[in-house]
């Protein structure tokens, strides 16, 4: 694998995690007050995936090239529509997990996608122990949505 295809595997992971920080900010602010630790979760998994973007950034650099900094045309329409849809269906916890773990579901296919490619040693410890991150992202948020979906 060349520098140049290295740099841009990282950078599709920047846009991932610049993806789910913004996501997961709509999210914790679109959860309702009924579950406080749900809004501070999701706060918080938003703040990992900034941290993220962050350690991606800073492999970008070491290898030469220019760190993406915004999140993906995608995820901004994954947001633009998820805002449509929470405004008719409405704001329950529910959905707002729904969306959380569709916007999950696409990280981990960006991650494996990733760790499919013959990445060097440094960059696949990085990349696999964020996978790993988004993985439990992933479980966590399912748990809950299935949690409050049963105690709605």
């Amino acid at each position: 694998m060349n520098n140049d295809e290295i740099i841009s595997t990282l950078n599709d992971l920047i846009e991932t995690s610049k993806d789910g920080e913004e996501g997961f900010k709509v999210c914790s602010e679109d959860a309702s007050g009924r579950h406080p630790q749900l809004k501070a979760m999701l706060a918080e998994r938003g703040r990992e995936c900034a941290a993220a973007a962050s350690e991606l950034q800073e492999l970008v650099r070491n290898q030469g090239g220019d760190p993406e900094t915004s999140s993906s045309v995608s995820g901004a329409l994954h947001r633009a529509w998820t805002n449509i849809r929470m405004s008719i269906v409405g704001k329950d916890d529910e959905t707002v997990l729904n969306e959380c773990e569709r916007g999950e579901d696409v990280a981990v296919k960006d991650y494996r996608k990733a760790l499919e490619k013959d990445l060097p040693a440094h960059v696949r410890v990085v990349v696999d122990r964020q996978y790993q991150g988004v993985l439990r992202n992933h479980d966590t948020i399912k748990t809950l949505r299935n949690h409050v979906r049963t105690h709605a």
